[in-house]
């Protein structure tokens, strides 16, 4: 088992080496947390193309010193030629998932980047961006090589994608999958992170750079326009919180299912579970989440659209009344429809006692596969998740944000401790979210081994259609065969493996000094510190 990696002046922890060395250099130079995490999203963004991109959206939830939690919400809307008449003329009757008409949303990413350096700023942050982008553009322009992971999802998405403009000569080579450990070169995205370095963060949606990404948006037959690149910024936002007997946990608000998260543990910490070790502890996280993914099924929309009040299923008497729906004796049979979605976890904290939880993503693996050929910048697909059915509270309209997967967690502790934590992988990450925080916070298990201690999924991500309960086979077989004689559909999947178990991290700050870190044994990455 992997030791807890500790220190005291910075403490970093990403799912690429690289990108967790990048944001260890600035901390080294004096950088603060939130410029620490904008130098690894940067990184991760070239890194790691089949999960993230410049093209995605983002969130942040950011615990200063002193003070409450700030969310940022960076997230884009749909095109303002978005609507479901433009896809009937397409001759669409659903949304795509793939190629430009999935390229139907904002890239919100940079715009978060842009706002979290404000209030980097307003608590002395004096980092250039050119010094935060160093190591991507480098990256981009001299090469890195290809992860294990990128080598996988390339080769399993090769022929959904290689037709899609752009993808196949960006990622494949002569149409073949590039393989592990080969040197990959981004030229064209290169230029693109040297012009925000250059001319700013805010060249993405209102200058040169914007006018570029419009064009070939335009060129492609997206709904996306250079008046909504013109539109975006970023918005801070009011962090969903939910009080336990030992802490305070916060997450982001709709359009994200950062609800579900609070829930799952709002509601365990009602259930009286005493170990982590026995079936009871997966059993009650499970049932707990059936509850909390069933409301966010039905209420969490883009909440300028659809007030579902989230606020309300996370007091005290909701999360009391959702306790006592669940059982003991017997699993609540599950065929929900599950959410997918690929995405990125970091964390930092430094010495002053600042503590950042962070995510980005392109929402599927390789998003809509789009690559816009002047500036390399591969586009999301969040928009994908939108409707043409009229009258939903998800119909595709101009402006609309679509639900969001992504939901980055911190918590609060009552001896003074700051935790950020998180996960990738769609349905899975409350879940995920939930067996870490489960171990550490509930029953103090190490943070490196909260992380590394096998996992379960409840329904799918990474495309698989399961509603089954996926359990790494380095459960006790005494745990998996009492969650089966409750009544869960087991499927046991390989240990450490990232399709079916995702990849998360944590980072915690001690009242003393102390910084904590972990980053899981299921992806490429590294809890780096000094």
């Amino acid at each position: 088992m992997l030791s807890t990696p500790r220190a005291t002046r910075g403490m970093i922890s990403t799912p690429h080496h690289l990108a967790s060395t990048a944001g260890l250099a600035v901390l080294r130079d004096g950088g603060n947390a939130i410029e620490a995490m904008v130098a690894a999203a940067a990184t991760i963004a070239v890194v790691y193309p089949h999960m993230n991109s410049l093209g995605g959206d983002a969130f942040w939830l950011i615990s200063p010193p002193r003070g409450e939690p700030i969310a940022i919400a960076a997230c884009g809307g749909a095109g303002q030629n978005a609507t479901p008449a433009f896809y009937a003329q397409q001759g669409q009757e659903t949304v795509p998932y793939r190629g430009p008409l999935a390229a139907n949303t904002v890239a919100g990413l940079v715009g978060g980047w842009q706002a979290a350096l404000t209030l980097s700023e307003e608590m002395g942050g004096r980092q250039p961006v050119a010094r935060l982008l160093a190591e991507a553009i480098h990256y981009a322009a001299q090469g890195f090589p290809v992860s294990q992971s990128q080598a996988q999802i390339t080769a399993a998405k090769r022929d959904e994608l290689q037709s899609v403009p752009g993808f196949a000569e960006t990622y494949l080579k002569d149409g073949a999958v590039r393989e592990t450990g080969e040197i990959f070169r981004q030229p064209r995205l290169a230029e693109s992170l040297s012009a925000l370095a250059e001319r700013g963060l805010d060249d993405f949606y209102r200058g040169d750079l914007a006018r570029s990404l419009a064009g070939d948006l335009d060129r492609l037959g997206s709904p996306v326009t250079l008046d909504d690149l013109n539109r975006f910024a970023a918005q801070r936002v009011a962090p969903l919180s939910v009080d336990l007997r030992h802490a305070r946990l916060f997450n982001h608000p709709p359009p994200t299912q950062g609800v579900a998260s609070l829930m799952i543990l709002g509601i365990f910490d009602r259930l009286g579970v005493t170990s982590p070790e026995g079936a009871d502890f997966v059993h009650a996280l499970v049932e707990a989440g059936k509850l909390a993914h069933r409301y966010r099924n039905d209420q969490v929309s883009d909440p300028a659209h659809h007030d579902g009040r989230p606020a309300e299923a996370l007091t005290p008497e909701a999360l009391a009344r959702a306790a006592g729906r669940i059982s003991f004796d017997k699993a609540v049979p599950w065929d929900d429809p599950a959410v997918p979605g690929d995405t990125v976890w970091l964390g930092a904290a430094d010495a002053s006692g600042l503590v950042v939880s962070y995510i980005q993503s392109i929402f599927w693996e390789y998003g809509s596969g789009v690559v816009l050929e002047d500036s390399g910048i591969l586009w999301q697909n969040r928009g994908a998740s939108l409707t043409v059915a009229p009258g939903s509270f998800h119909e595709i309209r101009p402006g609309r944000k679509p639900f969001h997967t992504l939901n980055p967690a911190l918590a609060r502790f009552g001896d003074g401790r700051v935790m950020a934590y998180g996960a990738m992988g769609g349905e899975g990450q409350p879940q995920f979210q939930s067996a870490i925080f489960g171990r550490y916070g509930f029953f103090d298990v190490p943070l490196q081994e909260a992380v590394t201690a096998p996992r379960w999924l409840l329904g799918r991500t990474w495309g698989s259609d399961s509603h089954s309960l996926k359990l790494e086979d380095r459960f006790d077989p005494d745990v998996i065969d009492r969650l089966r004689q409750l009544g869960h559909r087991i499927e046991l999947v390989a240990p450490f493996d990232e399709l079916a178990a995702g990849h998360g991290g944590a980072v915690v700050h001690w009242p003393n000094g102390l910084l904590e870190g972990a980053a899981d044994p299921r992806s490429d990455g590294l809890a780096a510190c000094f």
